[in-house]
């Protein structure tokens, strides 16, 4: 099964979108913190309207802690970044893959990129252009594995 995983999301609606992609795709989705709003914020609470029952959620106090996690289950760390090495449409996802995403302002640390399995980049033809929006990113991610997933089955 894929999963999501915000590490250090700043920006609740993006947060709450993600939530409710998640829910429709009935994907997992993990939260790292520190998060830079609270899970009860009205602005989280209403991007994801009422879809937050249907959405399997986790946090996970530090990047360690997710670790753990992750290891427990099994599975590889696919980063996502302007920085990627690789276009995720050349890339091949597993069913049990981590899709791994940063904070808005700053995206991942160096740390987690480099113990990464893959670091993916989505390519944008207009080079001024930074960055997609996180909500944009995690679905365009999440999308493109499910669509080679159910091609493989």
């Amino acid at each position: 099964m894929l999963r999501v995983v915000l590490v250090y999301p700043e920006i609740p609606p993006n947060t709450g979108n993600i939530a409710r992609t998640c829910a429709a795709t009935q994907t997992e989705l993990h939260l790292v913190e520190p998060l830079g709003f609270e899970i009860s914020d009205r602005y989280l609470k209403r991007a994801g309207l009422d879809y937050w029952p249907y959405v399997t959620l986790h946090t996970h106090p530090s990047w360690p802690d997710f670790q753990e996690c992750q290891m427990r289950q099994g599975g590889r760390c696919v980063s996502f970044s302007t920085s990627g090495t690789h276009s995720y449409l050349e890339f091949q996802f597993q069913e049990n893959d981590w899709l791994i995403f940063g904070s808005e302002s700053s995206g991942l640390p160096r740390d987690i990129l480099q113990t990464s399995a893959a670091v993916l980049r989505i390519p944008m033809p207009q080079p001024q252009v930074r960055s997609l929006n996180l909500s944009v990113s995690a679905a365009v991610g999440l999308f493109e594995a499910r669509r080679q997933l159910t091609l493989k089955l």
